[in-house]
């Protein structure tokens, strides 16, 4: 995982959206669509650019694709924000 994928996902307001959706469990990419006023093919892309940041896991089962929210990105992510953000006076 590289910062600057992640931090590219995370600049736009719909997919934070989808990461908030995924925060209650895994959906499929109709039902993620269900809730934007957008094309199929605008929601493949936007979850491509959150896959490619691996902040979303797919999932095959049968004939659909399962998304779920990948929380050791997003961990690695906080981890090092608060890192930068300090507060501990020890460190340099």
């Amino acid at each position: 995982m590289g910062f600057a994928e992640t931090f590219k996902a995370l600049s736009d307001p719909v997919r934070r959206d989808i990461l908030t959706l995924l925060k209650k469990g895994s959906l499929s990419a109709g039902e993620i669509g269900s809730h934007f006023d957008m094309t199929g093919a605008t929601i493949s892309y936007h979850l491509s650019i959150l896959k490619k940041a691996d902040l979303v896991f797919e999932n095959k089962q049968k004939n659909f694709i399962y998304y779920e929210l990948n929380t050791s990105v997003v961990e690695e992510v906080m981890l090092w924000l608060a890192d930068l953000k300090g507060g501990n006076d020890n460190e340099p």
